[in-house]
């Protein structure tokens, strides 16, 4: 999953004939945190009329929450235009607020809709990313005396989208390894334990984490 990283995203400034739209985007993980986020521009901007947002949430185990707000523009002008930019960069726990300061000439349904559009398109575009990636953990008990060969193989057949040593525990007369997984499937882990091993090690589950990777060039 791709999202803005952390912290403050930078604003931009779209003109419109005389109008102007303030566009930022933000990481939020959760409906609260996007309407706070919305909150939070509305209150930076009190003396502006419209702040349209959009969103997208993730919730495990069901779909994604999509909510949009025109703020008092013509219905479909703003608030949907937003959202439909928002779903094409594929970005995930996001909010995009459009703060809009009236420039006197009206522009009409179609010219809020293109302008609200393209203001949401340049705010994300603007954002730094990272990629979500959740990595599934696993206790390895061992002997002392093996721990410290088993460590460096695995770590020698790692990365991303292999095997990860996280921790390792030393006990009096056995060692625990926390390794991670890019999946939950545990199949390919036992089978490289019982290569190294020779069937005398087991994985067993120990949860989850999330890790965050920037991306560069967004």
């Amino acid at each position: 999953m791709v999202t803005p990283a952390r912290g403050e995203q930078p604003e931009i400034d779209l003109e419109v004939k005389r109008s102007h739209f303030l566009g930022r985007a933000a990481r939020t993980d959760d409906e609260a945190a996007a309407r706070a986020f919305i909150a939070s521009v509305r209150s930076r901007y009190p003396d502006a009329r419209h702040h349209c947002s959009a969103f997208v949430v993730c919730v495990p185990g069901a779909q994604p929450i999509e909510r949009s707000s025109d703020d008092g523009e013509p219905s479909g002008t703003a608030g949907q235009p937003m959202l439909d930019v928002l779903r094409g960069t594929g970005l995930s726990n996001t909010t995009v607020v459009v703060t809009r300061y009236f420039g006197g000439t009206l522009l009409g349904t179609g010219g809020l809709a293109r302008a609200y559009s393209q203001a949401a398109a340049q705010a994300l575009a603007a954002v730094s990313r990272t990629r979500l990636d959740t990595r599934h953990l696993w206790h390895v008990r061992v002997p002392v005396a093996e721990a410290g060969r088993l460590e460096a193989q695995l770590r020698g057949q790692g990365g991303p989208q292999g095997i990860g040593v996280e921790d390792t525990q030393w006990q009096a007369t056995h060692a625990v390894l926390t390794l991670s997984t890019p999946t939950a499937d545990a199949t390919a882990l036992a089978a490289q334990l019982s290569a190294l091993t020779g069937g005398a090690a087991a994985a067993e589950p120990a949860g989850s984490r999330v890790v965050e990777t920037p991306l560069s060039g967004a």
